[in-house]
C-alpha cells in the first residue's frame, strides 16, 4: 500500500500541513525540517498528488505550448528547449498543435486554459483583439508575434530579412523573388516589409509571390511563377519551402544556384543535409523555447506587454552563388 502524508508526518515527527507546505510552500518551512520530511519521503516512496498540491497551492504546475504545425521541424528544437526549462522550473508541457487554424487555436487555449498555469502560443495565426482577449482568460506568451499588452519572445526576423537581400545584391542579383508565408503570419508581414525596404535600397526588384502555405509543396508550386518573373534569386519564408522550391525548380531543369540563387529561413537541420546546402537565416529556436518558459512564468512580475528579442544570423551555404551584376565572376560559397 503507497504511503500517505499522513505516514510521512508521523515519521517525520510533524503535523501534516508541514509536510504539504514542505512540497508547495518550502520557504514557509525550516530547511532542517523541509530536509527531514523529504528524506522520509524519499525512504518511505511518497509522491504528493497533483491534483490535491493544485488544489492547495492554486497552481497545477503544468504550462500549455501551442504551436502552428507540429509536423515542421522549425518547432521541434523550440518544443524541446521548452520542454527542458519548464522540467528545471519544476513544470510539464503539454503540447497542442492548431494545424495552421485559428479556430482550433483557440479551442486548444480555452481547453488548455484549464489544466495549466498558462500558454506559450507560437507563431499564431489568430487575429490581435483575439489574443489580448485569450491573455484577459489565462496567463500567455506569445512567440513570433508582437501583441500589444500581451508578453512576447521575438525572434529578429526583421533584421535577417535585411541581411538576406544584402548578401544577395552583393552577389550581383538584382531581380529577386520572395515567397511569402500564410497571410496571417506576423513573421512573413515583417520579412516583406524589411526586404521590400531593403531591396529598394539596394537597387533590386523585388517580386513578391504569394501568400504560400509554408511547406516544401508551397515552395515547389512557386518554381514555375519564380521562372516566369526572370528572377535570378529568392529568399522564402522558411527553409521549407525554400527546399520545395529548389526540388520544384530542378525538376524544370533550373540549376541552383548556377542559374536561380536561393535562400531560406530558421536553418532545420535539413538545410544543412541537402544537395545544394542551403544558405539560410538562423532563427534562435532554442533560445526562443527557453525565454517564453521564463517569461511565463515570470508574469505578473514582469509586466503587461514585456518583450524579448532574439538575434538571427546569416549562414552562407552553397544554394546562394554570383548573380548576373556581379564583376567578380566568383562561384557558389561555402
Amino acid at each position: 500500500m503507497p504511503a500517505t502524508i499522513r505516514d510521512v508526518a508521523r515519521e517525520a515527527g510533524v503535523h501534516v500541513s508541514t509536510v504539504s507546505r514542505a512540497f508547495s510552500a518550502p520557504g514557509m518551512v525550516g530547511p532542517d525540517t523541509r530536509r527531514r520530511v523529504l528524506a522520509v519521503s524519499a525512504r518511505l516512496g511518497y509522491r504528493p498528488n497533483p491534483a490535491a498540491r493544485a488544489l492547495i497551492t492554486g497552481r497545477t504546475h503544468n504550462i500549455g505550448l501551442i504551436v502552428a504545425d507540429i509536423a515542421n521541424p522549425f518547432f521541434a528544437p523550440l518544443i524541446r528547449s521548452a520542454q527542458r526549462q519548464a522540467r528545471a522550473r519544476g513544470y510539464h508541457i503539454f503540447v497542442g498543435d492548431t494545424d495552421e487554424d485559428p479556430d482550433t487555436e483557440q479551442e486548444l487555449v480555452r481547453a488548455l486554459a484549464k489544466q495549466v498555469d498558462g500558454v506559450v502560443l507560437c507563431s499564431p495565426r489568430l487575429p490581435n483583439r483575439d489574443i489580448v482577449a485569450l491573455c484577459e482568460e489565462t496567463p500567455l506568451v506569445v512567440v513570433n508575434r508582437l501583441v500589444r499588452g500581451v508578453p512576447s519572445v521575438l525572434m529578429d526576423v526583421a533584421t535577417g530579412a535585411r541581411t538576406a537581400i544584402d548578401h544577395l545584391a552583393d552577389l550581383g542579383h538584382r531581380e529577386i523573388a520572395l515567397l511569402s508565408g500564410p497571410h496571417a503570419s506576423w513573421t512573413s508581414r515583417q520579412i516583406r516589409r524589411a526586404a521590400s525596404r531593403t531591396a529598394e535600397r539596394r537597387g533590386a526588384r523585388l517580386t513578391v509571390l504569394g501568400p504560400n502555405p509554408p511547406t516544401e509543396d508551397g515552395g515547389r508550386r512557386q518554381a514555375g511563377p519564380v521562372v516566369e518573373a526572370g528572377a535570378s534569386a529568392v529568399l522564402a519564408y522558411n527553409d521549407l519551402m525554400a527546399l520545395g522550391l529548389i526540388e520544384g525548380l530542378d525538376e524544370l531543369g533550373v540549376d541552383v544556384p548556377g542559374r536561380v540563387s536561393v535562400v531560406g529561413f530558421d536553418d532545420i537541420a535539413l538545410s544543412r543535409l541537402t544537395r545544394p546546402k542551403l544558405t539560410t537565416i538562423a532563427n534562435p529556436v532554442t533560445a526562443a523555447g527557453h525565454a517564453a518558459v521564463d517569461l511565463l512564468l515570470q508574469q505578473p512580475d514582469t509586466g503587461a506587454g514585456a518583450s524579448l528579442m532574439l538575434p538571427t544570423d546569416l549562414v552562407v551555404r552553397r544554394s546562394t552563388s554570383a548573380g548576373p551584376h556581379t564583376s567578380t565572376g566568383t562561384g557558389g560559397r561555402r
